[in-house]
């Protein structure tokens, strides 16, 4: 059964015409509980699929864990209803050995919304996640002709955007071959951020140093602070980003680029890592004396 969309009979009305009754495709919201060895940490509103990626990166958010070492493995619940049957919509972590619970002042088996992951958080500070890899220091220098093809490409690649319009999407690239490594998709901007890197643990692959975090959004002091929490040195989004954002990139040493369309992008922090163009030589003038 598809899980990820649904369809449902609406009515089409346009000014000045007959309404239309017919079936639309519209993108499943359901809620997620995330459990750490049988104890309730949080429940996110996501898009069913890739709920293992979901989890494991929703961990290095929360600063659980740090490298795909950390995460040995997940399943579903049963149980979750009366009738004890399986939902799908209840997940179990379990951490590698020594590898320490949760912080009982991180549990917070309240609801969180798709659209602002922060609900029920007491204050900024306590999302201000000291990461275990730094990108002060990562080298990467990014062609601008390069990064500007990379909304389209993830646009091209949102197969459920396609279908129902409703969706956001992240996707992780190489800053230095451009190469698209994983496209994920949810109704929460910052499920689909989680999706991707905790694609990126289960490949063992964080921290992810030279790497550039593109979201079909706005880029948040959530999603910054995701980014780094990955060690990615680069966030870049279509719209603006947010004042809190531009702060945190600029303490933790991150590039956020914003307004990513056609040829045209604005760079609120770092600068440097984006390549200065090259002026072409002055051609030499011989003097026919």
């Amino acid at each position: 059964m598809n899980r990820i969309t649904a369809r449902k009979r609406v009515t089409r009305v346009t000014v000045g015409t007959s309404r239309s009754v017919r079936d639309d495709i519209l993108a499943v919201e359901e809620p997620l509980e995330i459990r750490v060895g049988g104890t309730a940490l949080a429940i996110t509103m996501r898009t069913p699929g890739s709920d293992f990626d979901l989890a494991a990166g929703f961990l290095v958010s929360e600063g659980v864990i740090a490298r795909g070492d950390d995460f040995a493995t997940a399943r579903y619940c049963a149980g979750a209803t009366v009738e004890g049957l399986n939902t799908y919509n209840v997940l179990d972590v379990t951490l590698a050995p020594g590898v320490p619970a949760p912080d009982p002042s991180l549990e917070r088996a309240f609801y969180t919304t798709s659209s602002c992951g922060l609900c029920g958080k007491a204050s900024i500070d306590a999302v201000r996640t000291k990461s275990q890899h730094a990108v002060l220091h990562d080298d990467l220098v990014l062609d601008p002709a390069l990064l500007a093809t990379f909304p389209d490409r993830l646009r091209e690649a949102q197969d459920v955007f396609e279908k129902t319009g409703g969706l956001h999407a992240a996707a992780l690239f190489d800053g230095r071959t451009g190469r698209m490594l994983v496209l994920r998709e949810d109704v929460g901007r910052h499920n689909a951020v989680d999706k991707v890197i905790g694609w990126a643990v289960k490949e063992n692959l964080l921290p992810l140093s030279g790497m550039v975090l593109m979201v079909s959004g706005r880029a948040s002091f959530e999603l910054t602070q995701k980014a780094s929490m990955a060690g990615i040195p680069v966030l870049s989004a279509v719209s603006a980003p947010s004042s809190l954002a531009v702060d945190l990139a600029t303490e933790l040493g991150i590039t956020i680029v914003g307004f990513l369309r056609g040829q045209s992008m604005v760079v609120y922090s770092r600068p440097d890592r984006i390549q200065e163009p090259v002026e072409a030589p002055l051609p030499e003038i011989v003097s026919a004396l």
